[in-house]
């Protein structure tokens, strides 16, 4: 019976290497590295420009293995949806961007499968908290306002759609 082994790398999505970190934790594994880099750059694409998180299941007997891919970090989804160069270094008094809850609804169905929150709304706010700490508002306001008005339920058709829940009318 083989025991197979669990590596875990952040990789740039799309544009993995077989050098540091990968080739170096992989290479004593005795697997073809480019193999498992160009797999990795496969299932990663759709993240080009933002780190991912990649856990590499390895059969060192057989060599055999397979690549599972992680959802990218709230911060990173947010920075790509925004097109962003980098977030705020003072959160405070600089903002960086403007989210539309559109597109932070888009972010939060991502990051749900993932997250504790218990329903997408509160995931949703999960999302204005990460834009509070990177500086960047949600319809023009402060997202803790936004959050404020999504317990008021201001949001609740575009969150009811987007879960795909009819209100009974």
């Amino acid at each position: 019976m083989t025991t197979k082994k669990t590596f875990n790398f952040l990789v740039d999505g799309g544009k993995a290497t077989g050098g540091p970190p990968i080739g170096p934790t992989l290479g004593p594994t005795g697997l073809n590295i480019m193999s498992v880099v160009n797999k990795i750059n496969e299932l990663t694409k759709e993240f080009e420009g933002m780190k991912v998180p990649v856990k590499v299941i390895a059969d060192p007997e057989t060599k055999e293995f397979e690549v599972e891919v992680g959802v990218p970090t709230t911060t990173a989804l947010i920075v790509k949806e925004l097109h962003l160069e980098k977030c705020s270094s003072n959160s405070k008094t600089e903002k960086v961007g403007d989210l539309s809850i559109e597109q932070a609804l888009k972010i939060a169905k991502t990051r749900y499968p993932l997250s504790v929150a218990r329903s997408l709304k509160s995931c949703l706010k999960e999302v204005l908290g990460t834009c509070v700490s990177i500086g960047v508002t949600v319809a023009g306001k402060d997202p803790r306002e936004v959050q404020k008005e999504i317990s008021e339920g201001v949001y609740d058709d575009l969150i009811n759609a987007a879960e795909g829940v009819s209100d009974g009318t």
